[in-house]
């Protein structure tokens, strides 16, 4: 099932439109308003209204969804918060009013319509055609009929008639078009003179009195949210590796002997043959004859080994070799019968053998080139053959440990010294961890778990997320056991509670210096660039002052050569009637001077234009249908009610 769903991710997602979608398609327009009743009404939208039973369940569906989506790895505090439910709720109303206009006004989908919509999608093609069995195929699996998907479309079909032909139609004029695409392609020609803060600060002196001000202002920036400290266990390859223990030299020589080939490359040997063929049904006589001549041509050869070639070709039978001088390319042990192989590793390079009675009949052969055995011996092998034992080894006491992690940690709920005990683990502590991240040292001391080796650990929202469930964080009971990837598990429990609070003077006076620091000297930064600009503008066309300029860069708002944006939003300001033009800005360094020298329109590029002229007409589109669908809510008369403020503080009960 799962590997069906990651080969079909684009059908699966149009599923889960077609279920979690909260107009509930499925059940058709007619009975949507008449869903629910005695609910409470959050939004009215005509005769009908979005209650929050529908809320509910759309948030459910949203964080499924989202679950799914990131296996498990979803914080669902992303979504507990006022903004998150606002857009949910904006997204229902939006789909009601779809749904009631397109009840009102008898929007409708022919048969013909939705049969090329759905032989149109990708996910139901083979070859580029709709195919019939894929269809039924992916719709079973999804558990899905197809009368009751059809339908779920046909509504959908419906709904996009009642904004969709807003959204294509729209189109941009050519001249916005061209002044866009003009905008982007000017180029412009500038040196830039920086005043750097780093130059400044060390003239820079903050008094006590100062960072008492800065502290009591701004208190709610000091704010340190809700943090645990937290102690933990950690099985991995690591501690599985720890737990192998010794291995015997008996079972390493073992592995080593079963694995050879990882480690020893086998001697092979380039050989040549001159084969006197001999038929199955030859008598005595004429196996004799071929010997004999076998052996004629072993003589032959061996007084001119230079020569067995050429005599191949002229005498040798094997057809299929002959024409090549009777190459027979590389041997390695183990793929010749034994009495050929003997003889063909036992020669030396250059040498040919005697006559040697096998397949086919009698042969003689010379080795043309000899390879010896080369690779470990098992004394030069062994550091690596122990590790892998001891891998292999680990991988099977890692599942072994993670069963009675399991049970350990289930059978003494509030304590992690018997797991840790039982499995020869460290009982780690760190601290500043909290809902929505984790916080530095420099708020939390040295053990805070973002330096911990183990930060990956807590950087997990499902981690952070099980911390501040209430079972850990009123109880202090142990997690469950986490898997954090497929070979490192956590157990997690809360040490202790520190609520929100703002951090006293001493623990932040260092932070706060530097800060105003910063700050001053960005200041001085700034005064001295706006001086020398102001010079500048004064100087005009001469030439004072302006020796300390960069070399020359020329950019464009589509090739920014690196600015950043303040001072490329500042290059494109400057009035360019009379050049050179000095403009300033402060910038993430400090404070930028730039002389604008240059000014050249762009180059017409008709793939840009295509481009532009599609994502300009589509934003165009989208800004046209929100203005619609502002119209149809205002036709409607959408209107919240006090129990959608409840519902979007998070009181809903």
């Amino acid at each position: 099932m799962f590997d069906f769903i990651r080969t079909n991710r684009r059908f699966m997602m149009l599923i889960l439109l077609v279920l979690v979608l909260p107009s509930f398609v499925l059940i058709g327009f007619s009975g949507y308003t008449n869903y629910v009743s005695g609910d409470k009404e959050l939004v009215v939208v005509g005769d009908s209204a979005v209650t929050l039973q529908e809320f509910e369940m759309a948030r459910r569906n949203q964080l499924e969804q989202l679950q799914r989506n990131t296996m498990g790895r979803f914080d669902p505090e992303v979504l507990n918060n006022r903004a998150a439910r606002e857009m949910l709720l904006e997204s229902l109303v939006d789909r009601r009013v779809l749904v009631t206009i397109a009840n009102e006004e008898r929007f409708s989908v022919s048969d013909a319509s939705l049969r090329n919509s759905i032989a149109e999608m990708p996910e139901f093609q083979e070859d580029g055609q709709f195919s019939a069995d894929r269809y039924n195929q992916l719709l079973a699996a999804a558990g899905l009929s197809p009368r009751d998907f059809e339908q779920g479309q046909r509504g959908e079909l419906a709904l996009q008639r009642v904004v969709g032909p807003v959204t294509v139609s729209s189109s941009v004029p050519s001249v916005v078009l061209q002044r866009v695409q003009a905008a982007l392609t000017e180029t412009r020609t500038v040196r830039l003179r920086t005043f750097p803060v780093s130059d400044y600060q060390k003239d820079i002196a903050v008094s006590d009195e100062a960072i008492q001000a800065w502290y009591d202002a701004n208190k709610d920036s000091l704010m340190v949210p809700d943090q645990v400290a937290v102690e933990y266990l950690v099985l991995n390859e690591e501690a599985a590796m720890q737990a192998v223990g010794e291995v015997a030299e008996a079972d390493l020589r073992s592995y080593y002997e079963q694995n050879k080939s990882r480690y020893v490359t086998a001697p092979r040997v380039n050989v040549s043959h001159i084969q006197i063929s001999v038929g199955e049904g030859a008598s005595q006589e004429e196996r004799e004859a071929a010997r004999s001549k076998a052996e004629a041509i072993a003589e032959r050869v061996k007084a001119a080994p230079e020569s067995f070639a050429d005599v191949a070709r002229e005498e040798s039978q094997d057809v299929g070799t002959a024409r090549d001088g009777g190459q027979l390319g590389w041997v390695r042990p183990g793929t010749w019968p034994a009495a050929l192989e003997e003889a063909v590793f036992a020669l030396k390079e250059g040498e040919v053998s005697g006559v040697v009675e096998g397949p086919g009949g009698f042969h003689v052969f010379i080795a043309n080139q000899v390879e010896a055995e080369k690779g470990e011996t098992f004394e030069q092998a062994r550091a690596k053959v122990e590790e892998e034992v001891r891998r292999q080894l680990a991988a099977e006491r890692f599942a072994e440990q993670a069963t009675r992690l399991t049970d350990l940690v289930y059978d003494n709920p509030s304590s992690l010294e018997p797991a840790a005990q039982g499995l020869g683990l460290e009982t780690r502590t760190v601290t500043g961890v909290t809902r929505d991240g984790l916080l530095g040292v420099d708020e939390v001391g040295e053990q805070a778990a973002a330096a911990s080796s183990d930060a990956v650990i807590f950087e997990d929202p499902r981690v952070r997320s099980t911390l501040f469930s209430p079972s850990l964080l009123n109880e202090k009971a142990n997690s469950g056991v986490i898997e954090i990837t497929p070979d490192t598990l956590a157990v997690v429990r809360v040490a202790s509670f520190e609520p929100a609070h703002v951090p006293a003077l001493e623990q932040v006076k260092g932070r706060i210096e530097t800060i105003l620091a910063a700050e001053a000297a960005s200041k001085a930064a700034a005064a001295a660039g706006e001086q020398a600009l102001a010079a500048l503008r004064e100087a005009g066309a001469d030439t004072e002052g302006q020796d300390e300029f960069g070399t020359p860069l020329t950019v464009s708002r589509m090739d920014t050569q690196g600015l950043a944006k303040p001072v490329l939003d500042a290059v494109f300001a400057a009035n360019a009637s009379e050049l050179p033009a000095y403009v300033g800005v402060t910038g993430p360094q400090g404070y930028v001077v730039a002389r604008v020298e240059a000014v050249e329109p762009g180059e017409e590029n008709p793939m840009l234009a295509t481009g532009l002229s599609m994502e300009l007409s589509r934003s165009l589109g989208m800004a046209e249908q929100q203005a619609v669908m502002r119209e149809m809510r205002a036709t409607l008369g959408v209107k919240r009610t006090a129990e959608a403020e409840e519902a979007l503080s998070g009181e809903e009960g």
